[in-house]
């Protein structure tokens, strides 16, 4: 065996171990696993800590996102995209879910009943929808810390997939398609509304999953209240005991770059549906 063979083994041996090394560092590769009930794939999030929330120097970052702070989150599994029209409608048709508020979406006459959309993500459910949906598919509603983790992982990323700026193959915003006066023009992700969900695979999460920045807003379990970050638990937070408003995580197709960040949070009546808002469903290791 001449050197130059020798170098080339050490050389792969050398590859393989740092791949082993940082697939044990990320604790190995997304485990994955499909939910029987509603056929969607889901990933499994590790144990552990991860920042949760933003620095009040950061741009962008608004009040009710600080104090930035560490939280531990047990394992716990969570739909790889968002819950499409094809799935909520087998939960309408088993009787556990009614049909949306309206068929129609924001730029299009038909949606939720039309197959062409089959694959795009369910709109105008509130959460108390979000929430029956869920449960038909023996799941639950993610908590706000759980799906924070699931969106930026164990560093306090700014989008699920690091620190570039979005654009057209990251994720679907209020891009130059958008007809809102705020549309950012430099950005084309294909769509005025909403998109297939998994469109946006270079936009992906530490974990795999998709769409956590954009398409629609997501509702979590969690009440809203601006204050929140400066008493919450450091373990397994739920959110506070009672309130007005549920929490929305990820923005929307018709959202503004710097609220599709991971520590973003908006809110919104759980008895209310909207046009840019759907369900990712979670469930417990």
């Amino acid at each position: 065996m001449g050197p130059a063979i020798r170098r080339r083994i050490r050389q792969l041996v050398l590859i393989a171990l740092l791949l082993l090394w940082a697939s044990a560092a990320c604790g190995g590769p997304p485990a994955e696993r499909v939910s029987p009930t509603d056929g969607k794939a889901m990933v499994r999030v590790p144990a552990g800590e991860f920042v949760m929330g933003s620095k009040p120097d950061e741009r962008d970052a608004a009040g009710d996102e600080q104090p930035q702070h560490k939280v531990f989150v047990d394992a716990f599994w969570i739909d790889k995209t968002e819950t499409t029209n094809a799935q909520y409608r087998r939960c309408v048709a088993a009787g556990a879910c009614r049909p949306p508020e309206y068929s129609f979406s924001y730029t299009r006459d038909r949606y939720f009943n039309d197959p062409a959309f089959d694959n795009y993500p369910v709109i105008w459910v509130s959460w108390d929808d979000a929430r029956a949906y869920c449960e038909w598919a023996g799941k639950r509603l993610p908590t706000e810390a759980e799906w924070e983790k699931a969106a930026r992982g164990t560093r306090a990323r700014s989008y699920p997939w690091g620190e570039e700026p979005p654009d057209g193959r990251l994720a679907n915003l209020c891009d130059a398609n958008c007809a809102f006066e705020y549309r950012q023009p430099d950005i084309d992700d294909k769509y005025a509304d909403t998109a297939p969900v998994g469109s946006y695979p270079a936009g992906a999460s530490p974990y795999g999953l998709l769409d956590m920045a954009g398409n629609v807003w997501e509702w979590v379990a969690d009440w809203y209240s601006a204050d929140y970050y400066t008493w919450t638990a450091q373990r397994n937070p739920t959110g506070p005991a009672y309130g007005t408003e549920r929490v929305m995580r990820g923005g929307a197709w018709n959202s503004w770059r710097k609220d599709i960040r991971t520590a973003a949070r908006e809110k919104g009546a759980p008895n209310h549906i909207y046009a840019n808002v759907g369900i990712r469903c979670a469930q417990d290791d």
